[in-house]
Protein backbone atom coordinates (compact mmCIF):
# COMPACT_ATOMS: atom_id res chain seq x y z
CA UNK A 1 0.00 0.00 0.00
CA UNK A 2 1.43 3.39 -0.93
CA UNK A 3 1.78 6.17 1.64
CA UNK A 4 -0.99 8.33 0.08
CA UNK A 5 -3.58 5.56 0.39
CA UNK A 6 -2.51 4.94 3.98
CA UNK A 7 -3.02 8.62 4.87
CA UNK A 8 -6.60 8.49 3.61
CA UNK A 9 -7.41 5.60 5.95
CA UNK A 10 -5.90 7.28 9.02
CA UNK A 11 -8.19 9.78 10.67
CA UNK A 12 -7.59 12.63 13.02
CA UNK A 13 -8.56 11.90 16.52
CA UNK A 14 -10.43 14.65 18.34
CA UNK A 15 -11.10 13.87 21.97
CA UNK A 16 -13.47 15.88 24.10
CA UNK A 17 -11.93 14.26 27.15
CA UNK A 18 -8.56 14.68 28.82
CA UNK A 19 -6.05 12.61 26.85
CA UNK A 20 -2.36 11.98 26.29
CA UNK A 21 -2.60 10.68 22.73
CA UNK A 22 0.32 11.52 20.46
CA UNK A 23 -0.10 9.70 17.15
CA UNK A 24 -3.08 10.76 14.97
CA UNK A 25 -3.72 13.89 17.02
CA UNK A 26 -4.92 16.82 14.97
CA UNK A 27 -4.08 20.27 16.25
CA UNK A 28 -6.87 22.72 15.36
CA UNK A 29 -6.80 21.89 11.62
CA UNK A 30 -7.12 18.57 9.81
CA UNK A 31 -3.92 19.56 7.98
CA UNK A 32 -2.00 19.71 11.29
CA UNK A 33 -2.21 15.93 11.66
CA UNK A 34 0.50 14.37 13.80
CA UNK A 35 1.74 11.06 12.40
CA UNK A 36 4.89 10.49 14.50
CA UNK A 37 6.55 11.25 17.81
CA UNK A 38 8.95 13.60 16.02
CA UNK A 39 6.05 15.56 14.50
CA UNK A 40 4.48 15.77 17.93
CA UNK A 41 7.74 17.06 19.40
CA UNK A 42 7.99 19.81 16.77
CA UNK A 43 4.30 20.62 17.21
CA UNK A 44 4.88 20.93 20.95
CA UNK A 45 7.77 23.35 20.30
CA UNK A 46 5.65 25.34 17.82
CA UNK A 47 2.89 25.73 20.41
CA UNK A 48 5.39 26.83 23.04
CA UNK A 49 6.68 29.39 20.52
CA UNK A 50 3.11 30.63 19.89
CA UNK A 51 2.67 31.10 23.65
CA UNK A 52 5.91 33.11 23.72
CA UNK A 53 4.72 35.15 20.72
CA UNK A 54 1.46 35.92 22.50
CA UNK A 55 3.35 37.24 25.53
CA UNK A 56 5.64 39.26 23.25
CA UNK A 57 2.63 40.82 21.48
CA UNK A 58 1.07 41.72 24.82
CA UNK A 59 4.22 43.39 26.12
CA UNK A 60 4.97 45.07 22.79
CA UNK A 61 1.41 46.45 22.61
CA UNK A 62 1.62 47.78 26.16
CA UNK A 63 4.99 49.42 25.47
CA UNK A 64 3.74 50.81 22.15
CA UNK A 65 0.81 52.42 23.98
CA UNK A 66 3.26 53.94 26.49
CA UNK A 67 5.41 55.36 23.67
CA UNK A 68 2.34 56.87 22.00
CA UNK A 69 1.20 58.39 25.31
CA UNK A 70 4.68 59.83 25.93
CA UNK A 71 4.81 61.32 22.45
CA UNK A 72 1.35 62.87 22.85
CA UNK A 73 2.29 64.18 26.29
CA UNK A 74 5.39 65.85 24.82
CA UNK A 75 3.26 67.39 22.08
CA UNK A 76 0.64 68.49 24.60
CA UNK A 77 1.83 72.09 24.42
CA UNK A 78 0.37 72.19 20.94
CA UNK A 79 -2.67 70.03 21.60
CA UNK A 80 -5.66 70.40 23.85
CA UNK A 81 -6.41 67.33 25.97
CA UNK A 82 -9.83 65.80 25.67
CA UNK A 83 -12.32 66.22 28.47
CA UNK A 84 -14.56 63.49 29.80
CA UNK A 85 -16.97 64.22 26.94
CA UNK A 86 -14.24 63.47 24.41
CA UNK A 87 -14.19 67.01 23.04
CA UNK A 88 -11.74 69.86 23.41
CA UNK A 89 -14.04 71.87 25.64
CA UNK A 90 -16.53 70.44 28.10
CA UNK A 91 -20.25 70.59 27.51
CA UNK A 92 -21.64 71.99 30.67
CA UNK A 93 -25.08 72.51 31.98
CA UNK A 94 -25.95 75.75 33.66
CA UNK A 95 -24.83 74.37 37.01
CA UNK A 96 -21.31 73.57 35.72
CA UNK A 97 -21.80 69.77 35.71
CA UNK A 98 -20.88 67.96 32.52
CA UNK A 99 -23.71 66.08 30.87
CA UNK A 100 -22.72 62.53 30.07
CA UNK A 101 -25.20 59.93 29.00
CA UNK A 102 -26.72 57.99 26.15
CA UNK A 103 -29.70 60.29 25.65
CA UNK A 104 -27.61 63.27 24.62
CA UNK A 105 -25.46 61.16 22.28
CA UNK A 106 -22.36 61.02 24.45
CA UNK A 107 -20.66 57.89 25.62
CA UNK A 108 -21.34 57.05 29.24
CA UNK A 109 -17.75 56.66 30.39
CA UNK A 110 -14.97 58.62 28.71
CA UNK A 111 -11.53 59.11 30.05
CA UNK A 112 -9.43 62.19 29.90
CA UNK A 113 -6.45 62.12 27.62
CA UNK A 114 -5.31 62.97 24.14
CA UNK A 115 -6.91 61.99 20.85
CA UNK A 116 -4.85 59.22 19.25
CA UNK A 117 -3.97 60.01 15.61
CA UNK A 118 -5.44 57.62 12.99
CA UNK A 119 -2.11 55.99 12.10
CA UNK A 120 -1.43 55.05 15.73
CA UNK A 121 -5.05 53.94 16.20
CA UNK A 122 -4.66 51.68 13.17
CA UNK A 123 -1.39 50.21 14.41
CA UNK A 124 -2.89 49.66 17.88
CA UNK A 125 -5.91 47.95 16.29
CA UNK A 126 -3.67 45.65 14.22
CA UNK A 127 -1.65 44.69 17.31
CA UNK A 128 -4.84 44.13 19.29
CA UNK A 129 -6.37 42.01 16.51
CA UNK A 130 -3.22 39.89 16.22
CA UNK A 131 -3.15 39.38 19.98
CA UNK A 132 -6.82 38.41 20.16
CA UNK A 133 -6.51 36.10 17.15
CA UNK A 134 -3.47 34.36 18.61
CA UNK A 135 -5.13 34.02 22.01
CA UNK A 136 -8.19 32.38 20.44
CA UNK A 137 -5.95 30.06 18.44
CA UNK A 138 -4.15 29.01 21.64
CA UNK A 139 -7.55 28.46 23.25
CA UNK A 140 -8.42 26.06 20.41
CA UNK A 141 -5.13 24.21 21.00
CA UNK A 142 -6.06 24.00 24.68
CA UNK A 143 -9.45 22.58 23.69
CA UNK A 144 -7.81 19.51 22.15
CA UNK A 145 -7.80 18.38 25.80
CA UNK A 146 -4.40 16.87 25.10
CA UNK A 147 -2.37 17.12 28.30
CA UNK A 148 0.91 17.61 26.43
CA UNK A 149 -0.46 20.37 24.20
CA UNK A 150 -2.11 22.09 27.16
CA UNK A 151 1.25 21.98 28.92
CA UNK A 152 2.89 23.49 25.79
CA UNK A 153 0.47 26.45 25.89
CA UNK A 154 1.08 27.00 29.61
CA UNK A 155 4.85 26.57 29.23
CA UNK A 156 5.00 29.10 26.39
CA UNK A 157 2.99 31.63 28.39
CA UNK A 158 5.06 31.08 31.55
CA UNK A 159 8.44 31.26 29.80
CA UNK A 160 7.31 34.31 27.82
CA UNK A 161 6.11 36.01 30.99
CA UNK A 162 9.38 35.18 32.75
CA UNK A 163 11.52 36.51 29.88
CA UNK A 164 9.42 39.60 29.12
CA UNK A 165 7.94 40.39 32.52
CA UNK A 166 11.10 41.59 34.19
CA UNK A 167 9.65 44.91 35.40
CA UNK A 168 6.58 45.99 37.33
CA UNK A 169 5.10 49.47 37.33
CA UNK A 170 3.87 50.40 40.80
CA UNK A 171 1.03 52.59 39.50
CA UNK A 172 0.44 50.79 36.21
CA UNK A 173 -2.64 48.79 35.29
CA UNK A 174 -2.96 45.22 36.51
CA UNK A 175 -1.36 42.73 34.16
CA UNK A 176 -4.11 40.90 32.28
CA UNK A 177 -2.06 37.81 31.51
CA UNK A 178 -3.03 35.22 28.96
CA UNK A 179 -6.70 35.31 28.13
CA UNK A 180 -8.89 34.51 25.17
CA UNK A 181 -9.95 38.12 25.09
Amino acid sequence: MDHGAHDMNVRCSMNMLWNTQIIDTCVVFRQWHIHSNLQFFFSFLAIVALGLLYEYLRVFSRDFDKRIAMKLRIQSGRRTPLTTSGQSSPERRGDGVEEIGLLNGLRVARKQGFAVPPLYRTLRAVLYGASVGLSFFLMLVFMTYNAYLIFAVILGAAVGHYILGDTIEPNGPADKGMACH
